[in-house]
């Protein structure tokens, strides 16, 4: 008797020893094959920084499509994976049934779902969302983020493909004191606040973001340098007015004491507007006085636009059925329909990105490091300026062969150290911030000021990332985002936004039409089989114990 109470004694301090190591040494194993679990290190930065209760809040609770149960378990995994690295990250689900007022004035709008359930179609309305609360200071994520797809099982995807990022970069931003300052240059007939906003409201939601005006510089222009060169980047939207040796300086030394630029310029003049209300247009070259100042950074905008096949369509008006117009989206090959550099994390798997009346670029040899960003397809054609530009050549036939132009450059990453333009030349002013080669940089050229320009809708600003009209959706934002983001030096974070996944979906066709057999195999067959087996155990026992 003794002997067995010390057994059992012995058990249970080896039981209870084991227990205490495994709350002590506590390890997750990742087994999946692209280590979807696995935490960046750029995660793992973030989270680590986290220094007080950290919460949650994901309104994925309730009642909803079945397949959408598939986003719940992945967030709550991946949020399982925060906690489990930082104790002070608190997570919650709660069902948004009962606050969709409260949510929608937060900015959480609900989606609208078509659900495909026993061979039915149905509607569902969710709200992919969720809430980072840091003392006082919150922010919301968007659980099911706006993505170009062809199937709701894609949309799922790219869903489950982009919780890393969407809520690394929630985290990264609360916690940040202070913001970088982002200037949007005027002064010069940039494009107007109005036709910026579905792309610069993005950026505001990171950033300190603020007009900044070049007209001062004839006044004071050692103020203006002065003060530009407290933004950390320049974004210089669609100038139609000449810049002048002034406030050409001011730019050069803003680049030369290290501030990033991003340039979205037009050198011919040309506007689908125009041509829209007139049906033709003349398209001539636009001087705004940049091409010495691009030349000495290693690129040259030329005046020449590029016409691709592959191209963005535009609604035409083919005829009148009772006195009412009819259209009809046809491809406008002066819209090239553009691919992003797959090997640079700014445009890996971005979506084709529309440009306007794009000008080709040309890049020269210097210490500069030159990376393609958006390029057109091998069918294009170069377009002389001046030119007159009908649109009813929208109609004309397509000869290939007048297509041969090759790859054209329409955006470019330019890193290094960049030299003044101004170098071994006569200043326009004196300044005691001068400087003939800055320390290692960053910008971006893109030779379409039409690339972030939104339309209007009702008076409201429309999504940069739609058309209007065709309906047709675009990568434009998320190229100038990641353009930003990446001028920025949060290159970490692009990273995590082109991440990966291999997800398996089920085929709900499929497992309608065999769903008989697979209810059978689940569920009867192993009644049947346990049924059989009970049977077979009683007649041998019963033949083994009558004898």
């Amino acid at each position: 008797m003794n002997k067995s109470i010390k057994n059992i004694s012995i058990v249970i301090v080896l039981l209870i020893s084991i227990n205490l190591l495994n709350q002590s040494f506590y390890k997750r194993f990742d087994i999946t094959k692209d280590k979807r679990y696995t935490l960046s290190e750029t995660t793992k930065s973030s989270i680590a920084k986290v220094d007080k209760n950290l919460f949650i809040t994901v309104y994925l609770e309730g009642d909803f499509p079945s397949e959408f149960k598939r986003l719940q378990v992945e967030t709550q995994q991946y949020l399982e994976e925060l906690s489990s690295e930082n104790s002070r990250i608190k997570i919650n689900f709660e069902n948004p049934d009962n606050q969709r007022e409260a949510l929608i004035k937060k900015g959480m709008m609900p989606s609208q779902l078509t659900v495909e359930e026993d061979g039915k179609m149905s509607e569902a309305i969710i709200f992919p969302w969720a809430e980072v609360s840091l003392g006082s200071k919150s922010t919301i994520v968007s659980l099911l983020p706006n993505a170009i797809v062809a199937s709701q099982e894609e949309q799922l995807q790219k869903a489950i493909e982009n919780l890393e990022y969407s809520f690394t970069n929630a985290i990264h931003t609360i916690q940040l004191k202070t913001q970088k300052k982002v200037g949007i240059i005027t002064g010069n007939g940039e494009l107007k606040d109005i036709y910026q906003y579905s792309f610069l409201s993005e950026v505001a939601k990171k950033y300190r973001l603020a007009k900044f005006t070049l007209d001062s510089v004839e006044s004071n222009a050692n103020k203006t340098l002065q003060d530009l060169t407290n933004l950390d980047l320049a974004i210089i939207a669609k100038p139609t007015v000449k810049f002048t040796d002034k406030e050409k300086f001011v730019l050069d030394q803003f680049i030369t004491n290290g501030g990033k630029t991003l340039w979205m310029i037009d050198n011919v003049q040309a506007d689908q507007d125009s041509l829209a209300n007139s049906g033709k247009m003349l398209a001539y070259p636009r001087d705004l006085g940049l091409t010495n100042l691009l030349f000495s950074y290693g690129i040259r905008i030329n005046t020449s636009l590029i016409k691709d096949l592959y191209s963005a369509k535009i609604p035409v008006a083919t005829g009148q059925v009772a006195n009412q117009p009819q259209f009809k989206n046809l491809d406008w090959f002066y819209h090239p329909l553009v691919n992003g550099n797959p090997n640079h994390t700014i445009t890996k798997n971005v979506s084709p990105v529309r440009l306007q009346f794009a000008n080709q670029i040309d890049t020269l040899k210097n210490n500069i490091k030159k990376t393609p960003l958006l390029v057109s397809s091998l069918l294009t054609q170069k377009v002389g300026t001046p030119k007159i530009i009908e649109l009813q050549s929208i109609a004309d036939e397509v000869i290939e062969t007048d297509y041969k132009g090759g790859h054209q450059l329409f955006a470019v990453l330019l890193e290094g150290s960049f030299n003044s333009a101004y170098k071994n030349r006569v200043k326009p002013f004196k300044t005691t911030l001068l400087k003939e080669q800055s320390k290692p940089s960053k910008m971006i050229v893109i030779s379409d000021g039409d690339i972030g320009k939104n339309q209007i809708l009702k008076g409201q600003p429309y999504d940069l990332a739609r058309d209007k009209w065709t309906n047709q959706q675009f990568g434009n934002k998320d190229f100038l985002l990641n353009a930003v983001d990446y001028l920025l030096d949060d290159a970490g974070l692009l990273k995590l936004r082109n991440k990966n996944l291999k997800i398996k979906m089920l085929d709900k066709q499929k497992a309608y039409k065999e769903r008989t057999f697979w209810q059978f195999l689940n569920l009867i067959l192993p009644l049947i089989l346990l049924f059989a087996f009970g049977l077979t155990f009683n007649f041998l026992r019963k033949r083994k114990y009558s004898k």
